[in-house]
Parts: structure tokens; sequence; C-alpha cells
């Protein structure tokens, strides 16, 4: 599943294809991947333009505006203000991606969503599993929408005191609460396994068994990791793509994420793994403590 780095590279590379351009049609071929209701989606988006493109969490956003008459090839019937969607959300799940492609272009197998820009060009929903959603969401929605307001701090915005209090009492483990995006946002189980082993950190600790001083590593740690995951275009281990169709790098990073069996990088001893909040987990026994 794309995380944090993943989807922030996808943002960054998707605005300068989107941003300013309206939407002049939006064709769903899959209704199950619109959560919430279609009509938003299907007909109020159409007319608006995309003013920017960013991330929260895991979720890709498209802020969208009232356009007018003008920015399209026909006039547009401006939606009413109590329904007008403000955000069209990305849920990408296991393997959706989003691809702008020229005009005309065809769906492909697993096209589900296609939005057709005002350049004529057009952005493809992909996602070949189907588990992947997308959300038009007017303004009262997010008040509304569960997993928005469930959402945690984000990690690379979270200050290190902020960090410290939000763990520090829990007796959950640490690796589970790196995961439990009510806790913190965008972290999934690469980043949480090469930031735990980069600050010396079981994944199984309690997190009230961890001193401060070792946390406040981690908030530090955590952080270098997903700015170096960033500049690396995220990780690509299966179907991840960046918004340009192109593979991420930050793979070769690796210290442990994927490694059972091979030599810590550190002190040489085979690195173990273990089931920890359901996911498999990679740490060295040694280092990790």
């Amino acid at each position: 599943m794309p995380e944090l780095p993943e989807v922030e590279t996808i943002a960054r590379g998707l605005a300068p294809q989107v941003e300013g351009r309206t939407v002049t049609a939006v064709h769903i071929l899959n209704d199950s991947t619109v959560e919430g209701r279609r009509e938003l989606l299907e007909h109020r988006v159409t007319g608006c333009v995309i003013s920017r493109v960013h991330r929260r969490g895991k979720v890709l956003l498209m802020d969208i505006a009232p356009a007018s008459a003008s920015a399209t090839d026909k006039p547009v019937v401006a939606p009413q203000p109590s329904s007008q969607p403000t955000h069209v959300a990305f849920h990408l799940k296991m393997t959706g991606r989003l691809f702008v492609y020229p005009q005309g272009t065809p769906p492909a197998v697993h096209t589900r969503i296609i939005f057709d820009l005002s350049d004529g060009s057009r952005v493809f929903f992909d996602d070949a599993r189907k588990f992947g959603y997308c959300r038009a969401l007017a303004a009262q929605d997010f008040t509304e929408w569960n997993f928005w307001q469930k959402l945690g701090p984000e990690p690379l915005e979270i200050g290190e005191d902020a960090f410290v209090q939000l763990l520090r009492g829990r007796r959950t483990r640490i690796k589970a609460a790196l995961l439990d995006q009510t806790v913190i946002a965008g972290i999934g189980n690469i980043y949480a396994d090469e930031s735990l082993f980069r600050a010396r950190i079981r994944p199984d600790a309690a997190c009230d068994s961890i001193p401060e001083a070792k946390l406040r590593a981690l908030h530090g740690v955590m952080q270098a990791v997903l700015q170096l995951a960033i500049r690396e275009c995220g990780s690509s281990i299966r179907d991840y793509r960046d918004a340009h169709g192109d593979a991420g790098a930050f793979q070769n990073n690796f210290l442990v994420y994927g490694k059972a069996g091979e030599k810590c990088t550190v002190c040489g001893r085979k690195l173990s793994t273990a089931k920890v909040a359901g996911r498999t987990t990679v740490f060295c026994g040694k280092c990790q403590k």
C-alpha cells in the first residue's frame, strides 16, 4: 500500500499537470470505486477548476472550485453552494494509481474513473484490485466523514514534545501505534520497520516501556526516513509508480524491511521476523532493545 512518501510523491508529480485545469467530464467505469455520494463526483465536480493537489496521511486530495463558463468549451451551471464539493479524495489502498494521459487515450483494463480536463488531457484512476476509492466532499462532509475525523497528526508536522506525549502513556506495542492511522497518519509497514531499526527500538516493545530519550530519537529518525523517502520518490516493491509512471528508489536504502534472514548491517546478526499488529515485521534482536 502506498504510504506517506509515495502519496506525497504522486501529489507533487500530479500537481503541475492538473492544477488550473477545469474538469470537463467525469466517467465512472466502476461503481464500487466511488465512496459516498456518486452524484457529487459525477456531476458536481464537472465544471470545477482543480486549484491544488496535496496529501493528508495516505489520502491524496484535489481541491476544486467553481469555474466560469469561459473556462470550458460550453457553459456550466454553477452547483448550489450547499452541495458544492471542495475536495476530491483518493485512497489508493494497495494498487491504486493516478496518471495523466493525452486527449483521446482509451481506458485500460484496470481504469476505474476518468477525469477529462479542459486542456484535452485525461486523468485515469487505475486500480487492479479495486480496493482503492474516490470520494467527492462538500465542505460539511468532512465533519461527517468518520475516517477523516479520526486521522492522527502528520508525522512530518508533529513536534518532538507532542510526539513523546502521544506515545509515552500507551500500553500498545510501538509498531502497532505507528501503524494506527488514528494515532499518527501516513506511516505504514515499510517506514515503521525502517524507523524503529534506526532508532534501536524493538517493534514489539510497549510504548510505555520505552525511555523518553528513545522516543525523542525515534521522532527525529522517523522524520528523516520519511524525508529521505520523499526525496527518493518513495519505495517501489511491486505496483507503485509515481504520477509520471516512474518507480521510486528508497527501496535501495532499506536496512531491514523485506530482509528477514539477512545479516544486520550494524552487528552482522541474522535479522529476525515476527508478526506485530498483524503485519510481517523485520528487526535485529541484538541492536533493537
